[in-house]
C-alpha cells in the first residue's frame, strides 16, 4: 500500500521525502516497481475492465448492485462488495442529477372516488392482474410534454404509454388503450391510479367499465399508495430526463420511446424482479 501511494504521487512530491516519511527504502520501491503484478492484482485489473464494460453498456446508469447482476449473468463470479469497492476505486458511479416538481394531479373535482383496493399490495402472481397508472412531465424548450404510463405490477413492464402537450383525459385513455391492445388481459384486472380528474372523469371510467376492469385509487395526498409508478418516473427522470436537453416535442417523444421500449422494458435490470429486465422476467414465467 505504501509503495502504491508513492507511485501515485510521484509527480507531486520528492521521492526521498515520501520514502523517509513512510519509512521505506527507495531501493525497495524500485524493486516493487519492477516486480511482476501479483495474481490478485491482475484479477482486480481484469474485474475493473469488465465492470467498466458493464457500466458503459448500461449507459453509465448502473450502480454496483446492477453491475454485479450483469457480471453474474456473464458468468463472472464476484461478490457485490468487491464490485462496489472496485467501482469506488475507479471512480465509476451512476449518473444522478437534481429533480424538480410540477403538479400533474388535480383531485379537486366532483367525480366519484374509488376505494384503495390495491392497498399497497404491489406483487402479482402473473401478468395482466394488476396495473398501476400515473402521469408525469418532460420539459422542452417549447413547453411541457406530458407522459401517461401503465405498468404491469407482476413484471414492472410499461405495457402502455401516451404523450401529449395537454393533461386531458384522452392522454390517459390512449395509454390504457395501448396496454389493452398489446396485453389482452383476462377478466379480473385491477386498475390503480391516483384521484386525478383524468382518471376519475366519466370518459375514463366508462372505458374501464366497458372492459370490466376493477377500479382502485390512492388515498388523498398519499404517494406511497402508487409507489411502483412513482419509482418508475423517478428512474426515468434521473436516468434520462435530467441528463438530456430537449429542443422540442418530436425529439423528446423519440428519445422517451427508445428509453421505454428498448432500454427499460428489454434491457434494464429491475431490483424488484431479481435484477432481470421486465421482458426477461415475463419470459421466465412462461
Amino acid at each position: 500500500m505504501k509503495f502504491d501511494w508513492i507511485d501515485r504521487h510521484r509527480d507531486g512530491y520528492e521521492m526521498r521525502l515520501m520514502c523517509d516519511t513512510l519509512q521505506v527504502s527507495r531501493s525497495g520501491f524500485y524493486a516493487w516497481m519492477n516486480r511482476a503484478p501479483s495474481a490478485r492484482h491482475q484479477r482486480q485489473e481484469s474485474l475493473t475492465t469488465q465492470i467498466r464494460q458493464a457500466y458503459h453498456a448500461s449507459r453509465c446508469l448502473y450502480g454496483s448492485p446492477r453491475v454485479h447482476a450483469e457480471l453474474l449473468e456473464r458468468g463472472i463470479r464476484v461478490c457485490l462488495n468487491t464490485v462496489a469497492k472496485l467501482m469506488k476505486q475507479a471512480q465509476i458511479r451512476s449518473k444522478i442529477k437534481r429533480r424538480f416538481v410540477v403538479r400533474t394531479t388535480d383531485s379537486n373535482h366532483v367525480y366519484p372516488i374509488a376505494a384503495n383496493v390495491l392497498d399497497r399490495q404491489f406483487a402479482a402472481a402473473g401478468p395482466g392482474q394488476k396495473w398501476c397508472c400515473d402521469i408525469t412531465y418532460i420539459p422542452t424548450d417549447r413547453g411541457w410534454l406530458y407522459l401517461a404510463a401503465v405498468m404491469d405490477l407482476c413484471s414492472r413492464k410499461i405495457v402502455g404509454w401516451s404523450m401529449a402537450d395537454h393533461l386531458r383525459a384522452s392522454l390517459c385513455a390512449d395509454a390504457l388503450k395501448m396496454a389493452l391492445d398489446r396485453q389482452c388481459p383476462q377478466a379480473g384486472l385491477l386498475h390503480h391510479s391516483d384521484r386525478g380528474i383524468q382518471y376519475a372523469c366519466e370518459e375514463y371510467q366508462q372505458l374501464l367499465e366497458t372492459e370490466g376492469i376493477t377500479v382502485s385509487m390512492s388515498r388523498s395526498g398519499n404517494c406511497y399508495d402508487n409507489a411502483a409508478m412513482e419509482s418508475f418516473f423517478k428512474t426515468l427522470k434521473v436516468e434520462l430526463i435530467y441528463q438530456t436537453h430537449f429542443a422540442g416535442e418530436p425529439e423528446a417523444r423519440s428519445t422517451i420511446f427508445e428509453y421505454i421500449e428498448i432500454y427499460y422494458n428489454r434491457q434494464r435490470r429491475h431490483s424488484a424482479i431479481g435484477y432481470q429486465s421486465p421482458e426477461a422476467f415475463e419470459a421466465s414465467l412462461n
